[in-house]
């Protein structure tokens, strides 16, 4: 059993800045990547940042070219969370955030997603 959890969520007013973090527990053998996607009312859900292991491949990381510049991802191996800092925040950033992993449960076992339970994130004045 895999579980992912979020926290950092919340209401923030425009340019200002919220740190999300997403711990991963249970049965997890190794990690091939960690990320985040959003997803707003009636649209669907998308890649915001991801990270890849720097241990088992090249350690890339990928961001949405409406964040870039503005949002950071990072990784706590030791911890099995990721991170996403997010500044000069605006009100289109408004959206559930959910937290992904790829990962494998044992040595045997094939690479699978998991999502986390997803955050709140509301940009307003």
């Amino acid at each position: 059993q895999v579980q992912l959890v979020e926290s950092g969520g919340g209401l923030v007013q425009p340019g200002g800045s919220l740190n999300l973090s997403c711990a991963a527990s249970g049965r997890i053998f190794s990690i091939y990547s960690m990320g985040w996607y959003w997803q707003a009312p009636g649209k669907q859900r998308e890649l915001v940042a991801s990270i890849t292991s720097s241990i088992i491949s090249s350690g890339s990381i990928q961001y949405a070219d409406s964040v870039k510049g503005r949002f950071t991802i990072s990784r706590s191996y030791a911890k099995n969370t990721v991170y996403l800092q997010m500044n000069s925040l605006e009100p289109e950033d408004t959206a559930v955030y959910y937290c992904n992993a790829n990962l494998r449960t044992s040595s045997s076992a094939m690479p699978s997603i998991y999502w986390g339970q997803g955050t709140q994130v509301t940009v307003s004045s």
